[in-house]
């Protein structure tokens, strides 16, 4: 005997489908994205139903929140406590929430740790007031009841809410495939904005945001997106905008009082500190956080000095810390046709006005037909009362009463049952004239109801009265002002640093390192075992730091990113890289307009300046173009181009002296002839340009080094030696020929 299979075979391909398709549907209509109708997702729905159902309203006396989320869980929202305590939670943080739905009483955490709340055991929770416009209609027929997860009870659709609280708190949720971010609004701008469109159907997006020109979230912070941009992000449904922090000047200090939404004072204090400690904000002595009950929000920054712009500290204090915050805007939602969709904000208005029009018309209705049963058991009674002592007869002695009275009066059965269940002190005669007041008096609501049924006109008034009405009772002043501003832009990081005299040292093994000061000597510092130094240069940490190498390339790296003088410094081959064979020459520091002369050994060169031998590439940039065997001479800075003179000597005892006007300023390249040397050499002992020196018009003089003689050539002698660019110069005195090096002197 064999059992047959109780199960279906399918593709795996085929259930993989429908099965992640299922999930994407439930994740998109049932967790993440809200309905537009009352703008709530579900755990938010039925955590604000089950607390009505818990009699807890805004005037109830709050009961622990875990009796509430156990209730939640356990009849209509099967998911993890923890998760849904969270919701409840949010809905109760006035600093999350614009409109906040639950009024919590305990820890419900703080703009500085949202998510430091207590645990669900020791707060306590109620509805907060403004619930009313969401479930105030409730029972009145105007939602669509659907079973509850286990069938066992029925749970609302939706809420019948009486404004639009989908733009009014907002949403924040991913889904699979979309995500939703919808920013709180003003009750009142918003029902300003739907009253408009109820009187003018054909309005654009353009006209409604004259009334709703931007979000407001729960803090001051201020939103500097111009108007044109949150037009154009209303009129898409996506987009961002940008919220800035509020500050004030205090006795000197610099005094924040309002931080953008979800940004936490904590997270400030520690962004601003990481700079100090970085050494990026030397106008900032000291930061500190001074909020308290009554000043929810007070970080105080103190300047260094009062000549510092303060405007220029917050402006670069915006742009890297969050006191500047970008936030995305996506109006993405389920529409009343079920489908989730990112709406501009006419569809979004519109289609909350088409919603709350059939709520009006369905509790109208369902009212109507309240009203129309009383009337009816109410004419039944009447008719009772015209017959009283036959019907008390019928009653007395008819063994089936019921019957009787419904075929010798002409009666429903509904009104025949109200007639038997009706108590004989109901039949005093100050019970009839109670009973014919009631009776007119719903006639007159009854007509009242049918003329607004009836009359789209009074319809639509009703529903801007009532708009009026919630908004004067829960509407408040907007707090977040809306001022157009440019995005920030911070400091140049030389503006941040403050100003201090280093000195630059390289070794021969290209090790660099920068003691404080400018009065080092290299000579005295530690060295790696054969190492020795090579060159040096007084810098300030403001400035950036020029290695050249043999092959004529530049490369650059800020002084005070430089390790200490203290330590054997770091290799330079672990910021840059150097050319197969080629090795660091040169050190040059100053402001990026300072101008130098570059020469090679073949009496070539040119006049540069500093910002055109800088840049971040790694490798260098080529500057300088050398012929085989030729290297760069040391570098000389130039102050005063037009008055000054450039002297040249060669190896074999030239020197020359001309303005340095005569020289041309590049970039890059091979430059102009400086010296005219000879082409033809005698073996090794080519003759090559040895030094340049750059001295002052009038007043300068140089000293030549030939070996262990020196000579010093004072502005008159030195004018023997004068010339143009590219001749041969002077020859210098017997003995003093073989010049091995030059520099000048004040």
């Amino acid at each position: 005997m064999t059992l047959q299979a109780n199960y279906e075979q399918i593709p795996l391909k085929e259930y993989a489908e429908h099965a992640y398709l299922d999930y994407s549907m439930y994740v998109v209509l049932d967790r993440a994205l809200p309905f537009v109708g009352d703008g709530l997702k579900p755990v938010q729905r039925r955590i604000v139903y089950a607390m009505s159902e818990l009699g807890l309203a805004a005037s109830a006396k709050p009961k622990k929140s875990a009796r509430t989320i156990g209730d939640v869980i356990g009849k209509f929202h099967p998911h993890g406590d923890s998760s849904c305590y969270e919701a409840m939670v949010l809905m109760a943080q006035s600093f999350s929430y614009r409109y906040p739905l639950v009024d919590g009483q305990g820890n419900f955490g703080s703009p500085d740790d949202p998510k430091s709340f207590a645990a669900m055991r020791y707060t306590e929770s109620r509805l907060s007031p403004i619930t009313e416009a969401l479930l105030g209609e409730l029972g009145q027929g105007t939602v669509d009841w659907v079973p509850n997860f286990d069938g066992t009870l029925e749970e609302p659709g939706y809420l019948p809410v009486r404004v639009p609280h989908v733009l009014l708190n907002g949403s924040m949720g991913i889904a699979v495939g979309m995500a939703t971010d919808i920013p709180p609004h003003n009750l009142r701008e918003l029902v300003t904005a739907c009253i408009h469109l109820l009187d003018h159907p054909e309005a654009n997006v353009e006209k409604l945001c004259t009334y709703v020109p931007g979000p407001d979230y729960p803090t001051a912070a201020e939103i500097i997106t111009p108007h044109k941009e949150l037009l154009s992000l209303y009129s898409q449904g996506s987009g961002s905008l940008r919220a800035r922090a509020i500050y004030q000047c205090e006795h000197a200090h610099i005094v924040i009082t309002a931080l953008p939404h979800q940004v936490s004072p904590s997270k400030i204090l520690e962004q601003i500190a990481a700079q100090m400690r970085a050494k990026k904000l030397p106008m900032i002595e000291d930061l500190r956080d001074e909020s308290d009950h009554e000043n929810p929000v007070r970080l105080v920054l103190v300047p260094r000095s009062s000549r510092i712009q303060v405007s220029e500290i917050m402006q670069h204090l915006f742009a890297t810390t969050d006191l500047e915050k970008s936030f995305r805007v996506n109006l993405n939602m389920i529409g009343l046709d079920g489908r989730p969709q990112v709406k501009n904000l006419k569809q979004i208005l519109s289609e909350w006005l088409h919603f709350r029009t059939n709520t009006v018309t369905r509790r109208l209705k369902h009212r109507l037909l309240k009203v129309q049963r009383r009337q009816h058991l109410f004419e039944g009674l009447h008719i009772a009362y015209l017959n009283l002592d036959e019907v008390i007869a019928i009653i007395r002695h008819q063994d089936e009463p019921k019957a009787v009275l419904m075929e010798k009066f002409q009666l429903s059965e509904e009104q025949t049952l109200y007639i038997l269940e009706t108590r004989l002190r109901q039949l005093a005669r100050l019970e009839e004239i109670k009973i014919n007041t009631e009776r007119q008096q719903l006639e007159e609501e009854q007509a009242h109801i049918q003329s607004l049924l009836n009359s789209p006109g009074k319809l639509k008034n009703l529903i801007k009265q009532e708009l009026k009405n919630d908004a004067k009772a829960y509407g408040d002043a907007r707090r977040s002002p809306l001022v157009e501003r440019k995005v920030a832009q911070a400091l140049d990081e030389s503006a941040l640093l403050a100003s201090e005299p280093v000195t630059v040292v390289l070794s021969q093994q290209g090790w660099i390192r920068a003691a404080k000061g400018h009065d080092v000597d290299p000579e005295r510092f530690n060295y790696r075992e054969g190492d020795a130094p090579l060159a040096t240069v007084n810098a300030r940490t403001t400035q950036q730091v020029v290695v050249m190498d043999s092959s004529g390339r530049s490369y650059s790296t800020p002084a005070h990113s430089l390790p200490s003088a203290r330590s054997n410094g770091e290799p330079l081959t672990g910021r840059f890289t150097l050319p197969v064979g080629a090795r660091f020459d040169t050190l040059i520091a100053g402001d990026p307009d300072t101008r130098l002369i570059l020469a090679t050994s073949f009496g070539y060169g040119f006049i540069t300046r500093i910002k055109s031998l800088t840049g971040r590439n790694r490798a260098g940039k080529q500057v300088i173009n050398l012929p085989t065997n030729a290297h760069i001479l040391t570098p000389q800075i130039s102050k005063d181009p037009d008055h000054e003179r450039l002297v040249l000597v060669t190896s074999e005892g030239h020197l020359l002296m001309y303005p340095l006007s005569e020289l041309s300023e590049i970039d890059k390249g091979k430059g102009t002839k400086l010296i005219n040397i000879p082409k033809v050499g005698l073996g090794n002992n080519k003759e090559q340009l040895v030094a340049v020196a750059i001295i002052a018009q009038n007043s300068g003089k140089i000293i030549l080094y030939a070996g262990q003689r020196t000579l010093k050539l004072k502005w008159d002698d030195l004018l023997g030696y004068a010339g143009k660019r590219a001749s041969r110069g002077g020859l210098l005195p017997r003995g003093l020929r073989r010049v091995a090096s030059m520099k000048s002197t004040l």
